[in-house]
């Protein structure tokens, strides 16, 4: 028996055999010490250790302190066993009060799980990605109870829900009438008013009483913004089939006229015209208002950018008498006349050409007067190949030479007229963007009068 299992240093639970120190009075799993009588006096450590002549101190105080630091690391140990809060118990015929009951934890039950780490807390959710695009059929199926056919004595073409009982179409769908029949999707149909007809824009608002607030509606978005390229999808009613759906890409946005036209390669035949062009965000970007059929002309339908009718619903309409969309495009397609995009670039080409001249005469007389300085006031030599070398004025690192103290002046008024006709070709370059002059010619010109310096606009 060691020490420890003395019954001077502990006592035997009656319950799980375990040798539990005196100084708890309960065991680890819940029993309380049972009564005892009155333990006898008993010799201490010293007095039974220690010869009879002499007492070994530093002996008395290791064997106490090994004995406290055992008992402290048992209730050490005791302690962190536990599972669950203790509790306190009345322990009868114990002395000192209560009795803490530490409860032991189940044999399959798993160990506590560790606190979560403060930082982790504390740092930010991820952010969750961005939703993928509606697939092509969920944007048809929401888009398509919008879309209905507008049917008149002599023919019949389609239009779309913008409002719960406003209806877009084309002016030649309704013709010279008052009142049209409204045909959904599902076969119904409402009486519709033609309120307002634009043939200038090829656009007609046609209303409905007791519109039903539930009804479908598309979103207008923006044609005079689409993109060459773009998708775009159109629905209507082509040779009586409603509810038919073309897919195609945006081919060109056209200025015929005063009227914006999408030009697209998705098919458009008779009965699509006053139907919506979507893009793929579901928005209406044009009105399908024509088609060329023709041997030679092979996947050319117009759209009017909804932006025009935008503005009709607004009460805003372009001057009267300007013609219709189709007349001006026929003639800008049959060579009568260019279409206005195309007189504005050609103009906008013509003034490019003529300021791209007059900057040439400068930069000429600049390069003789660039030539004498150089020979006079600059020591040194220029790093680079430019058109004209006194580009090099706007690169630091080209020029690694000195200018002579008395040709500062001089030097400035280089720089100055330098910098003059840089600022005039960068007005040049934006008025000839504007006027949707092509890069490819704007580069041909600067070559041919060497001002083809790639930093005209920093």
């Amino acid at each position: 028996m060691t020490d420890q299992e003395s019954p001077a240093f502990s006592w035997t639970c009656p319950q799980c055999g375990r040798h539990v120190p005196n100084k708890f009075p309960a065991c680890r799993c819940g029993r309380a010490r049972p009564e005892t009588p009155e333990p006898a006096p008993v010799e201490t450590v010293a007095e039974v250790q220690a010869p009879p002549v002499r007492r070994n101190v530093r002996s008395v105080l290791t064997t106490a302190g090994v004995a406290l630091a055992a008992a402290l690391g048992t209730f050490v140990w005791m302690n962190n066993r536990a599972t669950a809060p203790a509790t306190m118990a009345p322990a009868s015929g114990t002395r000192g009060g209560p009795v803490l009951v530490v409860p032991r934890p189940a044999p399959d039950q798993p160990p506590p799980e560790p606190p979560p780490d403060a930082a982790a807390d504390a740092k930010e959710p991820p952010e969750s990605p961005p939703d993928p695009p509606a697939s092509l059929e969920d944007l048809i199926s929401h888009a398509m109870p919008a879309v209905v056919r507008v049917e008149t004595g002599g023919g019949f073409g389609s239009g779309f829900f913008v409002t719960p009982d406003t209806i877009l179409t084309n002016v030649h769908v309704v013709g010279g009438n008052g009142s049209v029949t409204i045909r959904r999707p599902d076969g119904s149909t409402v009486p519709g008013r033609v309120e307002t007809t634009a043939p200038e824009l090829d656009i007609a608002i046609v209303r409905i009483s007791n519109a039903d607030p539930h009804q479908a509606t598309l979103p207008m978005g923006s044609g005079t913004h689409a993109r060459a390229g773009q998708e775009v999808v159109a629905l209507g009613t082509p040779l009586g089939l409603q509810n038919t759906v073309t897919r195609g890409i945006v081919s060109a946005v056209r200025l015929v006229g005063a009227v914006t036209l999408v030009q697209t390669d998705a098919a458009i035949n008779p009965g699509n015209s006053g139907g919506p062009l979507i893009d793929r965000a579901g928005d209406v970007v044009g009105i399908t208002t024509m088609s060329m059929r023709s041997a030679v002309a092979q996947g050319l339908s117009f759209a009017i950018a909804i932006d025009h009718a935008r503005a009709l619903l607004d009460g805003k309409r372009p001057g009267q008498g300007a013609g219709t969309p189709i007349a001006s495009l026929n003639e800008a397609m049959s060579g009568a006349a260019p279409s206005q995009s195309d007189a504005l670039r050609e103009q906008g080409t013509r003034a490019y050409e003529q300021g791209i001249v007059a900057l040439a005469r400068r930069a000429d007389a600049l390069d003789d007067y660039w030539s004498n300085f150089k020979r006079v006031c600059y020591e040194g030599r220029i790093v680079g190949t430019f058109g004209r070398e006194w580009f090099a004025l706007w690169d630091s690192r080209a020029m690694r030479g000195v200018v002579s103290p008395g040709c500062l002046q001089t030097f400035a008024d280089i720089r100055r007229v330098a910098e003059d006709i840089r600022n005039t070709a960068a007005s040049l370059e934006e008025a000839a963007r504007r006027s949707d002059v092509y890069p490819g010619a704007r580069r041909d010109l600067l070559r041919r009068y060497r001002l083809d310096y790639p930093g005209w606009n920093r």
